[in-house]
């Protein structure tokens, strides 16, 4: 049983949980701006730039897809400003029209792409290919000090490990002055701090951690990330930094939880198959969230 969870499972539930720690990092950040939309933008916005990056690079490396999603970003600005001045169109309703047809520009470039040969179809972008992420080399938890089965890794987990640990960097280096713009933009503008950098730097954490556990959790599971550990949280603390570690402990939790459940629940209940994890891990970090609004409801 060992092995087989080591050579099966390990991987993708260390990616997920990798995953959601890197949406969860920026998402309070946005939380606190009244800005999470942005995190569903992000996702949607990033499936046309990373599929007209690999077209145009035909490789699927996070700086080239990082490109494309940033580029499809940035357009995404342009038209809901066009939009919102030229047609004069309200805000809500401008970003509404540029996310989906954004969106759904990505699928249609999927379906008459090449792309879905490198993992690149509707299938992945929505709930990513964590079951297929599988340590052929592992024999067991020996292979956590077997240097040859470390380098047959799936390269998904250094992705994601170097990304989580860049994102976690750079939050902790701008840490106060974040705090100061999510919470007084003008008193942070009165003493000097570059606001809109920050504000284009946080956007930018959100795309990197976005496009890196894109291929493999899927825009369900970036959604829930970016939004849900971060919500739960907040219901139980006014502390940002409490709010911070709270928000972490979800995410980890729903991915963990949620991979459990997907993969091995339904075996223990007699199912005949398991469910989609990145659902699955989505579905339990609602869950966690509601779980945190009904116990800090107000008593009647």
């Amino acid at each position: 049983m060992g092995a087989e969870f080591v050579a099966l499972s390990l991987v993708p539930m260390l990616v997920a949980t990798l995953a959601a720690i890197a949406c969860a990092l920026p998402g309070n950040f946005l939380l606190l701006r009244g800005q999470s939309l942005l995190g569903d933008a992000i996702s949607h916005v990033v499936l046309p730039g990373i599929v007209v990056a690999f077209l145009l690079t035909g490789v699927t490396t996070t700086p080239a897809m990082l490109a494309g999603a940033l580029a499809a970003a940035g357009l995404s600005v342009a038209l809901i400003e066009g939009l919102r001045r030229g047609a004069g169109v309200e805000p809500g309703a401008a970003m509404g029209i540029v996310f989906t047809t954004m969106f759904a520009a990505g699928v249609v470039l999927l379906e008459q792409s090449g792309a879905a040969g490198v993992h690149l179809d509707v299938e992945h972008a929505l709930y990513g290919n964590l079951e297929s992420l599988i340590w052929l080399q592992a024999d067991g938890w020996a292979a956590l000090g077997d240097p040859a089965a470390l380098a047959a890794l799936p390269e998904e987990l250094p992705r994601m490990a170097l990304v989580t640990v860049i994102v976690a960097a750079c939050i902790a280096l701008s840490w106060r002055p974040l705090i100061l713009t999510s919470f007084d933009e003008g008193f942070a503008r009165s003493i000097g701090l570059p606001v809109r950098m920050l504000s284009a730097g946080l956007v930018a954490l959100a795309a990197l951690a976005a496009v890196a556990a894109f291929s493999a959790v899927g825009s369900i599971l970036v959604i829930a990330m970016l939004v849900c550990p971060a919500a739960a949280a907040r219901l139980l603390t006014t502390s940002v930094g409490a709010q911070v570690a709270f928000s972490l402990l979800f995410a980890a939790l729903s991915a963990v939880i949620g991979y459990i459940l997907a993969g091995y629940a339904p075996l223990w209940l007699g199912l005949p198959a398991a469910v989609s994890a990145a659902g699955m891990i989505a579905v339990t970090a609602g869950i966690i969230l509601m779980l945190a609004m009904l116990g800090t409801r107000p008593k009647s």
